[in-house]
């Protein structure tokens, strides 16, 4: 992974979670402008400081080395987050949604809203627009009878 798809991914985990750069360095000891520089694809961040981040951002730090005969295009690159998805997941529709998963999956709720942007965002991908409010309900609704209606 290089450096701009590093920070791309950064981004779109804060963005997903809506928090600020401040707020995600804080929660990883760092710098706001190392974070910053990060997200903008400058920088040459430690293993550690990944860690960190990762910590911060409700996930985890994954290590892979590839070998030259391997495959190295088989990780999806991260999908950006449509400001529209963004103005919605800020809603209270949206964090009704999110609370109510929440509880019923036993999870807290900045995990659950991040696994919901990502998967809305994700699922959006592939229209090549950029939706509306009454879209990303619609979506949004199918998402939650997806996950909180497990199969039988």
């Amino acid at each position: 992974m290089d450096n701009v798809e590093l920070g791309l991914r950064l981004r779109s985990r804060r963005a997903a979670l809506g928090r600020t750069v401040a707020s995600v360095a804080t929660d990883a000891a760092l710098s706001v402008p190392y974070v910053a520089n990060l997200e903008n694809g400058r920088g040459n961040p430690t293993v550690s400081a990944l860690d960190r981040l990762a910590d911060a951002l409700g996930t985890r730090l994954v290590v892979e080395l590839v070998g030259p005969d391997e495959d190295q295009g088989k990780a999806a690159a991260p999908v950006a987050v449509p400001p529209s998805l963004l103005a919605f997941s800020r809603g209270a529709r949206f964090r009704r949604e999110v609370a109510l998963l929440a509880g019923t999956l036993a999870e807290d709720d900045r995990t659950v809203r991040a696994m919901l942007v990502d998967a809305l965002a994700a699922a959006a991908a592939p229209l090549r627009r950029d939706l509306h409010e009454g879209d990303w309900r619609r979506l949004l609704d199918a998402m939650v009878l997806i996950l909180g209606h497990p199969a039988d």
